[in-house]
């Protein structure tokens, strides 16, 4: 791979803005940034203005482009979703598995390992967002299907942790000890706390187990309360735990939105994810969900009682909803989708920022910010 200079748009590395500047990379890492005019002997590709930023890493994503991990937990679903997402700027995700079989999630960490090896542009690893949550706060995920963990489910998680890039699970505390939390996060899988309806007392202890985040903040799970703080008051109130935001205007009322990022204390930080199903990128109207039917209207992702089974959402939405509706400034509602879900999964040295020697993961923006160009690994995989 020849040595490129990235010209004629502004930069952002992830803290500051670069005028006049380029952008080198060579062999699918970032070089560093140069004077627009200075001399060098890669080629120069000319952006025509716009902006370059990190890619967006996108830590919960169901489907996209017509599949959905449920349906067909395959090493080409896998491929397909991340493909999808490269059109709207998604450089890196985590293909996510809402509660299901054993034999389901068996297969879908056999996919996630096959994916791996076959080195799929955009594949993270995966997100195993239950089987281990409250029933009383289930949300779009089938009851029959929850279950307390067990000693079986630790050593297999731990197993595919050891033979997958990146794992990340939700579980909820009513169903998770924090003796097996403290396993898992030993083994380094990334524990996430969701579909709860747990106190905070409850979330604190499994903070303190090795616990670091928050399963779409404000949705299934217990709220802020003035006598109960709730998971959502852990959430906030906790630094050692991050947050993603579903940020699609349906959710989450954009005031909550809002009073949360005044409200978080650090390091932590709320994220943007997209929860995204298999409509997205495409015009199905319906689609099923471990049985159920889900229909998309009006910008959202419904059950035949209205309850809310993912969203229909992209990440560059995100972006533009926090920035544009919100008035959040540009360079933090990036953040959101770059650098602060690469610090939640504990990446940041190789991702969500353009520093020296970081993965040359990048989206052209243009300047309303619909996505130009989208560039995994220094190479392009998606342009208009």
């Amino acid at each position: 791979m020849s040595r490129i200079a990235y010209t004629g748009a502004r930069i952002f590395d992830g803290e500051l803005w670069w005028d006049r500047s380029a952008l080198v990379v060579d062999g699918g890492r970032i070089e560093g940034i140069i004077a627009a005019d200075s001399p060098t002997d890669a080629e120069r590709v000319p952006l025509g203005g716009g902006i370059l930023v990190p890619g967006f890493i996108d830590l919960q994503v169901n489907g996209g482009g017509g599949a959905l991990l449920n349906d067909a937990p395959s090493v080409e679903t896998i491929a397909t979703i991340c493909t999808t997402f490269a059109r709207f700027g998604t450089t890196a995700c985590l293909p996510t598995l809402v509660t299901d079989t054993r034999q389901n999630t068996a297969a879908t960490v056999a996919a996630g390992i096959a994916a791996a090896q076959r080195g799929v542009p955009g594949f993270l690893g995966l997100h195993l967002e239950g089987p281990h949550l409250s029933v009383a706060r289930k949300g779009a995920h089938d009851p029959a299907l929850i279950r307390p963990m067990d000693e079986a489910d630790v050593i297999a998680l731990v197993e595919a942790r050891g033979r997958l890039p990146n794992l990340l699970t939700t579980v909820a505390v009513e169903n998770v000890t924090p003796t097996q939390i403290t396993r898992l996060a030993d083994a380094g899988i990334v524990v996430s706390i969701g579909h709860s309806d747990g106190t905070y007392a409850a979330v604190k202890a499994a903070a303190d187990a090795g616990a670091s985040m928050v399963t779409h903040l404000f949705n299934a799970q217990r709220q802020l309360g003035n006598r109960e703080p709730g998971v959502v008051g852990a959430a906030l109130d906790l630094g050692a735990l991050s947050a993603g935001l579903i940020a699609d205007g349906i959710h989450v009322d954009a005031a909550s939105i809002g009073v949360a990022l005044r409200a978080k204390r650090e390091p932590g930080r709320i994220f943007l994810v997209t929860d995204a199903m298999s409509p997205t990128g495409t015009g199905v109207t319906q689609f099923e969900l471990t049985g159920r039917t889900v229909y998309r209207k009006d910008g959202a992702l419904r059950l035949a009682d209205g309850t809310l089974a993912g969203a229909d959402l992209t990440m560059i939405d995100a972006v533009t909803y926090m920035h544009r509706t919100l008035g959040l400034q540009l360079e933090g509602a990036l953040r959101m989708a770059s650098l602060y879900p690469a610090e939640a999964m504990g990446i940041a040295a190789e991702r969500g920022q353009l520093g020296h020697g970081t993965r040359a993961d990048l989206v052209h923006l243009g300047d309303d910010l619909t996505v130009r160009r989208t560039i995994i690994g220094g190479a392009t995989v998606w342009s208009a």
